[in-house]
């Protein structure tokens, strides 16, 4: 076989996998049809994220955890932002959050903890505890103390919604496989950052609110919910990318606000206040260092 077959076959096998992706897209009959795989093609597909391999403790040289901010302000991070209305785009499409959230309402992600260091779990409850704010107006409160207990006109809601999110805080460990001879990242956690629901809507809060982390999701035990959402590919639509793989290939931009330290895992902004200059350098200084390990391990 010649190298021009072997790159037409090449071709014809991505363009396969690619055209799956909207599976029976150009057959279907009714709009109900699009997305319909039949039992041969779902067996075929064996969709399952990659598996990481078994690393045992002898064979980690190094290792040092730190903790990321992806802001979703920035261009390159829009994938993880957007549809932030689901319903100007395909249901298959959700943003980051609306993933994660819709996870935890469908029971597939139950690994939901208050911190990154998993030590508090959270319920359903106390999820939607920091998502919701219900609140009675003084008109509301005028109908109770006269007796009527039908009020529901009087009430408003308010909740934390996708356009809210500002962005995510990544946990992962760095470690130096000696068997492999590399340096490798693994996510732990990640967890979605917005505003307190308590001070959504009231100007004289909102002002001055953090943004805060909503929870944290145990990453090894949400790879199948990620991969399953496909992400949109601008340059070609055909092939998307799931979450689980744009969040292992690292395809974000991120600055490190803390490392692991024997200041009780302080936070760069406190040991260095009020200067955000002086807080990236150091963010740069800490991914330096770990880079420039990798190099040191191969001199003698």
């Amino acid at each position: 076989m010649n190298w021009k077959n072997v790159v037409v076959l090449l071709g014809a096998v991505f363009i396969t996998v690619g055209v799956s992706a909207q599976a029976n897209l150009l057959n279907a009959k009714t709009p109900d049809d699009i997305g319909l795989k039949t039992a041969e093609q779902q067996i075929a597909d064996n969709d399952k994220p990659l598996p990481y391999g078994y690393i045992d403790d002898r064979d980690i040289l190094w290792s040092k955890v730190v903790w990321e901010y992806i802001d979703l302000n920035e261009k390159i991070n829009l994938s993880y932002y957007y549809p932030i209305h689901e319903n100007s785009t395909a249901s298959s499409r959700k943003s980051l959050f609306s993933t994660l959230l819709q996870g935890v309402k469908d029971d597939k992600l139950t690994e939901v903890y208050d911190d990154s260091y998993f030590t508090t779990k959270l319920t359903k409850k106390e999820i939607e505890a920091k998502l919701f704010r219900v609140d009675t107006t003084d008109a509301g409160k005028d109908e109770l103390n006269a007796g009527n207990s039908d009020i529901e006109e009087y009430v408003e809601r308010t909740e934390i919604a996708p356009h809210d999110i500002q962005g995510f805080k990544i946990k992962s460990v760095w470690y130096f496989d000696k068997r492999q001879g590399e340096m490798k990242a693994r996510i732990l956690g990640i967890a979605p950052i917005a505003p307190d629901v308590q001070t959504k809507g009231r100007d004289e809060l909102e002002m001055a609110a953090e943004n805060l982390p909503l929870f944290w999701v145990w990453y090894p035990g949400a790879r199948q919910l990620l991969h399953d959402m496909k992400v949109f590919n601008p340059q070609n639509s055909a092939y998307p990318i799931s979450y689980d793989h744009m969040l292992n290939a690292r395809r974000y931009n991120a600055i490190i606000y803390r490392e692991e330290n024997i200041y009780g895992n302080r936070d760069v902004s406190e040991y260095i206040h009020n200067n955000a200059l002086f807080q990236v350098l150091e963010s740069d200084r800490i991914r330096e260092s770990i880079r420039d390990k990798e190099l040191d391990m191969w001199n003698y």
